[in-house]
């Protein structure tokens, strides 16, 4: 499987992005570096043997800012590397795209380029959370602010077929994110989608609180999303206080350092399963192709992490079928 990744896309494109693809390439993925070919070669030419690695380099002028506006910036640049880069996926010379850049922009050009699934009204950006025990897919989280309740049963679709065909899991959970277990509480969109997804034939299993989310009381939770960008960058937040609480604490006594030491192996362990460069990047499900969105602060490892759960996507034939899950749950036009 061959993947096109954004080089222009992240705070530290294109040098970060290159020595990602490098280590993807290592792995024995198929990468196409898209952006301005003369720095991205020039990037990969410190890396003795990148001319063995299965890296091409496909040249895209113009590159769209974090601070841009998505779709105008898709509209005006159609040289941009992102817009490059699904269109490379578009017409076949790529089975995904990946990019750490402007995530609305990368949204933008998915909708203009590839279109919708058939039957899917909004495509919705999801993230994958790590638990003590599994994972769980939150969806949406940032790639629609205002929805209605059609959206969120949709959202819910669109999460159970993503968990089933990525991760395995037969008959995923689906929660609906609410500040109370019962059926009557939230605010009048969750109250409006409580039944709908009540009668949808998800393995529907009601409320999820927030504290409820990170104790895996479903395997797929739904939410509008603005409220799925809030939790997941006060997540990302608490997971730095909680590690720089402990790395405080052992360092701040000698015989806690002793034991910090005895420690170290488990708390690494701890801090690989919530370091979100394990992770890959979030992927665009919805969208006539597999998408993956990558954090704009991303580090190698992180793009590396990335590109390789696109190409595991692609390789599976994750949104083919996803679209025979919609096709199943009568939800195509």
């Amino acid at each position: 499987m061959k993947v096109a990744v954004d080089a222009m896309g992240g705070d530290q494109a294109p040098q970060v992005v290159v020595e990602g693809a490098v280590l993807a390439a290592r792995e024995g993925h198929a990468v196409v570096l898209v952006g301005r070919e003369p720095e991205v070669r020039g990037f990969l030419a410190g890396y003795p043997g990148a001319e063995q690695l299965p890296i091409e380099v496909v040249h895209a002028a113009e590159v769209v800012g974090m601070d841009e506006h998505p779709a105008t910036a898709v509209r005006q640049k159609k040289d941009s590397s992102i817009v490059a880069g699904v269109r490379l996926l578009k017409d076949g010379g790529a089975d995904a795209f990946y990019s750490a850049g402007n995530s609305g922009a990368v949204m933008a050009a998915a909708l203009f380029v590839l279109g919708r699934q058939e039957g899917v009204h909004r495509p919705a950006i999801g993230g994958v959370i790590p638990l003590l025990e599994g994972r769980v897919f939150m969806v949406d989280i940032g790639a629609n602010a205002d929805c209605e309740a059609q959206n969120l049963l949709q959202f819910g679709h669109l999460g159970a077929a993503y968990m089933r065909h990525m991760f395995g899991i037969a008959r995923p959970r689906v929660g609906l994110v609410n500040i109370g277990e019962e059926e009557t509480k939230g605010n009048a969109l969750v109250q409006a989608t409580y039944p709908l997804l009540r009668e949808s034939g998800l393995n529907f299993v009601g409320n999820v609180e927030g504290k409820d989310v990170t104790r895996g009381a479903a395997d797929v939770v739904v939410t509008d999303g603005f409220t799925g960008n809030v939790m997941l960058k006060l997540a990302e937040g608490m997971q730095e206080l909680m590690l720089g609480l402990v790395r405080g604490a052992i360092m701040s006594k000698p015989h806690y350092k002793l034991a910090g030491a005895v420690l170290r192996p488990g708390l690494r362990e701890a801090g690989r399963r919530l370091d979100y460069t394990e992770h890959g990047g979030a992927p665009l499900v919805g969208v006539r192709g597999a998408v993956f969105i990558g954090h704009g602060r991303s580090n190698a490892k992180a793009i590396a992490s990335g590109v390789r759960a696109a190409a595991h996507a692609a390789r599976i034939g994750l949104v083919q079928k996803i679209q025979g899950d919609l096709l199943a749950a009568s939800l195509s036009a």
